[in-house]
């Protein structure tokens, strides 16, 4: 089954609320009406009744109440649903006076009797529905009296049964507003998904170019159109860096693969001795292991690069690691007469071949491109909670236009120079991926006319 669509969804969300809403409100209405109309008849009959009591207290005597009761008349004349009754407590039940409509007067004598006033709600046979108010009073002549005001809430019902109705007929077309307003009104807020998905519907490997516009947009939506924005620039970035070192790579195997199969085809075109078989061989040897050199680092370097490779970070002491580096390129200084110095001292937090590794790679770079008779220094140090350790040769400075670029793969700040002296042009490479795997960076400074410094970063222990 299809799910539904997100406009579907929240459109009938925002519906079946509103209707929820509407009937809740409508629930509170008749609640709050029918408060109103029944604290508005106690409040009307309480008041009647202090004016009957001030007119019995004043003007009645018990002999007046049959030729005198214009005061009383005046109460309820007028009100159709309103009577009033007034009862000796002589054991009588008959009423010594009553205006208004007549009630059944079985109800009236259950109704219970007390001093101050008393609401009492009832119902007579056919079902209507009164309120009453009860309360003791003295006449002129201080005759005790029972007075009974009597209130058929017919009318009151009827209205809130009137706007009952009303509201029920109402309903279903306030739900209908509530759905097409709610329809309209999620399609217009979704409309920029749409333009999002139409923009994503153009972004592929060979156009990484689009953006999605984040002005005028709800600040959740202007977030996450960044956030995109963000991510393509990545991919773009990324891709961009893979192109170019397929380019770079594609290059940097021809050249050995091309020496190799043209000294092939040089030899192989006529008739040779061993000894020129045997040279062939050894040069080809030689390109052979440049590019067994390349295929190794670009293997470490897709597995230092990957986000899950995780190392398990161990204390170091980082002038026995240097020491250790140092002794394997000890023939290579003889060789050029450079005299590696080193100094310092501190511990840090690191793994063991892959800092070999990183150092290996800087001190070969030093040592390649420091003159005969110069000096290779290392140097390590400790401030607060990082340690470092820097490599620094006297060779030929670096222009400030390379130093960036310096990391990247296959970079060559002097072109052919590292195919040339052997190099891949990828160490530098390794070593900021290892720094990187460590949580931790590589810098490059560089003078003029030299000195050239590398300095690793770790996490002191």
């Amino acid at each position: 089954m299809k799910p539904a669509s997100l406009s579907l969804r929240l459109g009938l969300s925002v519906t079946l609320m509103g209707a929820a809403l509407v009937l809740l409100l409508a629930c509170l209405a008749v609640f709050a009406l029918d408060h109103e109309l029944d604290s508005r008849a106690r409040k009307d009959l309480a008041r009647k009744m202090l004016q009957v009591e001030h007119n019995l207290r004043v003007d009645l005597r018990s002999a007046d109440l049959a030729s005198r009761a214009h005061p009383l008349l005046d109460l309820v004349m007028g009100h159709d649903n309103l009577s009033l009754s007034v009862i000796a407590l002589n054991g009588r039940h008959a009423p010594l006076l009553s205006l208004g409509p007549a009630l059944e007067s079985q109800r009236l004598r259950e109704l219970q009797w007390s001093d101050g006033q008393t609401f009492q709600e009832w119902k007579d046979s056919s079902g209507a529905q009164f309120l009453s108010v009860t309360q003791a009073m003295r006449l002129r002549d201080d005759t005790p009296v029972r007075v009974m005001m009597t209130l058929d809430r017919a009318d009151d019902h009827d209205l809130l049964h009137a706007y009952l109705r009303s509201t029920l007929l109402a309903l279903p077309l306030l739900l209908l507003l509530i759905g097409a307003c709610a329809w309209k009104l999620v399609q217009r807020s979704l409309k920029p998904l749409r333009r999002f998905r139409r923009i994503a519907g153009q972004v592929s490997a060979q156009a990484l170019d689009h953006r999605l516009p984040s002005s005028g947009l709800p600040q959740e939506l202007a977030d996450l159109a960044r956030s995109i924005n963000v991510m393509l620039d990545r991919l773009d970035q990324g891709v961009r860096q893979l192109s170019q070192f397929s380019d770079d790579l594609a290059h940097e195997l021809r050249t050995p693969l091309s020496n190799l199969m043209g000294k092939a085809q040089v030899t192989l075109a006529r008739p040779r001795d061993s000894g020129d078989y045997r040279e062939v061989l050894a040069d080809s040897i030689e390109e052979l292991t440049r590019l067994n050199r390349i295929i190794n680092d670009m293997l470490f370097l897709a597995q230092v690069s990957q986000p899950q490779a995780q190392l398990e970070l161990k204390p170091l002491a980082l002038a026995d690691e240097v020491a250790r580096v140092s002794e394997l390129f000890a023939i290579s200084a003889e060789v050029k007469d450079i005299e590696i110095r080193r100094h310092g001292w501190a511990t840090a937090l690191g793994d063991r071949l892959m800092c070999q590794r990183a150092l290996s790679n800087l001190l070969s770079n030093a040592l390649r491109h420091s003159p005969e008779g110069s000096v290779v220094s290392i140097g390590i140090g400790r401030y607060a909670q990082q340690a470092w350790v820097w490599v620094e040769n006297h060779g030929p400075g670096i222009s400030d236009e390379h130093l960036p670029h310096l990391f990247e793969r296959f970079y060559r700040a002097d072109s052919g120079r590292s195919r040339l002296d052997g190099g891949t042009g990828l160490g530098l490479a390794i070593v900021q991926s290892i720094m990187q795997l460590h949580g931790s960076q590589v810098e490059v400074s560089s003078q003029a006319q030299g000195p050239t410094r590398f300095t690793l970063f770790f996490r002191a222990e």
